[in-house]
């Protein structure tokens, strides 16, 4: 019996196709991935008996990046990053997945690769198999071994159909996606690099801790700044209107006019119009005409236009918009959410599909009638070849599907496709033309005769917010008022998210997939603000950087050179080019362009220097430097940080943290001051040298490290002296007392991606760290000092030494923050307490002594 291994992109998507092909009878285990498990089950494949395993990876399974030394923004030119060697690493590599697919693929004879349809989903397919084919069962695989299944949707029918047609993975696809990204990575870390080396070491108020550059994210950002620019350069001018109203008879409302010739900018000749008219009591109707018109339904709904549709209706933003579908797509609700294709397959079943929405509660009795009467033929729109166009797969309630955003994206994309299948709306369009004196009025009205698909959509209902009176030709109509409006042109407003993606779509600037990452990112980097009616205001920085590329090199900010990159990119997809010489060609126009834009910076600084502060006229003192002992000023700013303007040096502080001086100690290797960095949310605080943050000053001292990492052997204030024990709550922090607690002590876990503190004793006056470490747990015992009048001990003893989880005094006095409600990590050890050593290495703790301390903790 042969075993055949089946890799999907996310675990959910996983556990749907096993259960389907399974048909409700796998079995489940854990894999070595703590994201991924492993579905199992016996079955045919291909005429033979065959044991099923079905897993998956969690999105890509690599990617590229450089080699060590070209990592360090210090030591390296930017320009040498665009012929720079790479390498593939792991995505993430706490998830593990690639030894998690080699365990699982040494004794699989055959791989079915499930990844999403759609070029990178064809990469993670190649990087999938980079990584089982060295490692899977050689001597009875004498065929193929390979197979890849073709899905739109996670139903039965579609999984089914994919099993039974297995075909290969497209490398060329692959490929395209490997240009792109080396192409984006040389390309953005190289301007990114050097931009924000040199800016944010002249200039305090930028606000971002990043000034990137991308080939596709910079583009989108030149469109909100164009129309910025517009906005700042339109000169209003004045205008005149003539505002008629009209009477048909005594017991009718008035209403009112439009002027055939809209409005003039001549007030002398629009009050000669004015007194024209004014000289007639009565309004003839020259002539009515009326004709039947059609307002078509929506074509089938693709990427692109769902995007739209959720800036400027649902209020959703593009970046949570694709969370939505995705998390909609991989739960079976919906097809797959990235398609530029509006037209419907041939054999699509319309019939099927209505029948599984005949059951909703909002939709149900408008499915049927269209059962009932018979559905309308889709309108024709564009196949372009990759995915059919997003549909609803089954049926569901808001119970069902949980979030809010993710019910409003189902009930939008469910209504759209009902529309697809509707008629059209028809209405009734009436103008009527009047005549006073000489000059031509008009106006109209529409009166729906079919809401067709406007009753599924109701927001797109015709208007008839203005009924016309029955009149004849000739009817005289009594003139009730008439006068010369004064108005003012106005500028135009800034782009929507909606504006946006159409114009990204327009040029080329992105894929359906991306668009909603560049977005997001401009967002990130502070670069534009969402306004009301999500629209895009672009920033200072967002402002200058487009005017400053314009000014250097307008091809940086304009659409047309990425948009040519990507016509290149396809060309690899479809087997017309190599992958090299594209890669290649790409890589030197954007050296060139670098390599110019370097040379001539000082324009684009020109325009930085009139927008923001200098460095020397930034922030606030706050401690002293460690060479000059001048003053320091703190620089609020993102990044945050501390600049010396006498010795022009810059030191870079924690994101998120509140700073503050400690008692104008200062670090002994050094002689900066140090500084206690506190978090709000997690009520962590500790101590840190700036000059070491930024400079550690020891190999196993990470940069970014605060006092409580460091391993100086003689500092009072170093994990060496203050370290208790490993963190329970994660793999790699160590306990380490807070000095900056009193007197409310604290133990805080060094590691600042965990979130674990446990409060000590409130009554005591001094705490320090012994140097005798616990016999059962290796925990180096605490030397506590209490207050005469609240402490704990017997006869009114104030001073008592002992090991904080297992002393019985201290046990009871203490308790834990924020910990995970499960323990698993490696035994912990120590290693006999000396000068030097490091805390948290050498013996084991007992195995009954580790449930005990997580069961107390818990």
């Amino acid at each position: 019996m042969k075993t055949v291994l089946m890799v999907a992109e996310k675990p959910s998507l996983a556990a749907s196709i096993a259960k389907i092909l399974s048909r409700n009878s796998c079995n489940t285990r854990k894999g070595l991935s703590s994201a991924c498990s492993v579905h199992e089950y016996p079955g045919d494949f291909q005429g033979q008996s065959a044991h099923f395993k079905v897993t998956s990876v969690c999105g890509h399974v690599m990617c590229i990046d450089f080699e060590g030394k070209y990592n360090n923004w210090e030591k390296v030119d930017p320009s040498e990053l665009f012929h720079a060697p790479t390498f593939k690493k792991e995505a993430n590599p706490k998830l593990n997945i690639p030894k998690f697919l080699e365990k699982e693929a040494k004794d699989s004879d055959i791989v079915v690769l499930w990844l999403d349809c759609d070029k990178e989903g064809e990469n993670i397919c190649f990087e999938v198999l980079d990584i089982v084919m060295p490692v899977m069962k050689r001597q009875n695989n004498k065929g193929r071994v390979v197979y890849r299944a073709q899905f739109s949707s996670i139903t039965d029918k579609d999984i089914h159909a994919a099993m039974n047609s297995l075909g290969e993975p497209n490398e060329n696809e692959s490929l395209c996606v490997e240009a792109r990204q080396e192409l984006d990575l040389r390309v953005g870390c190289a301007f990114t690099r050097f931009q924000t080396k040199y800016f944010q070491g002249k200039y305090g108020n930028l606000d971002s801790s990043l000034i990137s550059y991308g080939p596709c994210q910079t583009p989108t950002l030149g469109f909100c700044v164009e129309r910025h620019d517009k906005i700042q350069s339109f000169k209003p001018e004045t205008y005149w209107q003539l505002d008629v109203e009209v009477k048909g008879s005594n017991d009718e409302p008035t209403f009112n006019l439009n002027w055939s010739r809209v409005r003039l900018f001549d007030q002398q000749v629009a009050i000669h119009y004015l007194n024209k008219v004014k000289d007639n009591k009565l309004a003839i109707v020259q002539s009515i005409k009326t004709k039947e018109k059609v307002k078509q339904r929506p074509q089938a709904l693709n990427t692109v236009e769902m995007l739209r549709v959720a800036s400027s209706s649902l209020n959703i933003g593009p970046q949570q918009t694709m969370q939505a579908a995705e998390s909609l797509y991989t739960r079976g609700y919906i097809s797959y959410p990235r398609t530029e294709t509006t037209h419907y397959p041939e054999n699509f079943e319309f019939r099927s599909s209505l029948n599984q929405l005949a059951s909703g509660n909002l939709w149900g009795s408008y499915v049927k009638k269209l059962i009932d009467i018979g559905y309308s033929k889709p309108r024709k729109g564009t196949d372009v070849g990759d995915h059919p166009p997003i549909t609803p797969m089954r049926n569901a309630t808001e119970q069902e599907i949980g979030s809010f955003d993710n019910w409003r994206l189902y009930e939008y994309i469910v209504r759209h496709f009902l529309a697809t299948l509707s008629p059209d709306c028809k209405y009734l369009h009436k103008e009527i033309v009047f005549l006073i004196g000489e000059e031509k009025f008009s106006c109209t009205g529409n009166s729906p005769l079919e809401p067709g698909f406007t009753e599924i959509m109701p927001w797109m209902s015709i208007d008839d917010s203005q009924t016309l009176p029955n009149l004849q030709e000739g009817k005289k109509c009594a003139i009730e008022k008439v006068a010369l409006v004064e108005r003012k042109t106005g500028p135009p407003d800034y782009l929507t998210e909606s504006e946006l993606i159409t114009l990204m779509e327009k040029h080329g600037i992105g894929t359906d997939a991306s668009i909603s990452t560049h977005i997001n990112n401009i967002g990130q980097r502070n670069y534009v603000t969402v306004v009301s009616g999500r629209r895009l205001q672009p920033t200072n920085l967002g402002i200058m950087l487009v005017h400053g590329y314009k000014k250097i090199d307008a091809d940086l900010a304009l659409p047309t050179m990425r948009s040519a990159v990507e016509k290149q990119l396809n060309l690899i997809a479809l087997g017309k080019a190599e992958h090299k010489d594209v890669t290649k060609h790409a890589v030197t126009i954007f050296q060139q362009k670098f390599l110019f834009f370097v040379q001539n910076v000082l324009s684009m600084d020109r325009l930085f220097e009139v927008t923001f502060t200098p460095l020397s006229q930034s922030g606030k003192p706050l401690s002293r430097c460690g060479k000059c002992r001048r003053y320091m000023k703190h620089i609020t700013a993102a990044p945050p940080r501390l600049y010396c303007s006498i010795c022009d040096d810059t030191y870079d502080l924690p994101a998120k943290t509140n700073v503050k001086m400690y008692k104008e100690l200062k670090c002994p290797l050094d002689d900066f001051e140090l500084l206690v960095c506190s978090t709000g949310s997690q009520g962590k605080s500790y101590l840190l040298c700036p000059y070491c943050y930024n400079h550690p000053p020891f190999r196993d001292m990470r940069k970014g490290s605060g006092c409580n990492s460091c391993t100086h052997p003689g500092c009072i204030h170093s994990r060496s002296t203050l370290g208790v024990s490993p963190c329970i709550s994660c793999e790699n922090g160590i306990l380490v007392l807070d000095p900056t607690s009193a007197p409310k002590w604290k133990l805080a876990c060094n590691d600042n991606r965990c979130s674990t503190v446990v409060t000590l004793f409130q009554d005591a006056h001094r705490i320090s760290v012994s140097e005798d470490a616990c016999e059962k747990c290796a925990a180096y015992e605490l030397i506590v000092d209490f207050h005469k009048e609240k402490t704990p001990l017997e006869k009114n003893e104030t001073k008592h030494t002992g090991c904080v989880f297992c002393d019985p005094i201290f046990s009871g006095l203490i308790k834990l923050k924020q910990a995970r409600l499960t323990v698993k990590r490696k035994p912990i050890s120590t290693r006999g307490r000396g000068r030097g050593r490091s805390r948290g290495r050498g013996k084991r703790v007992p195995k009954d002594k580790m449930s005990q301390l997580a069961a107390y903790f818990v």
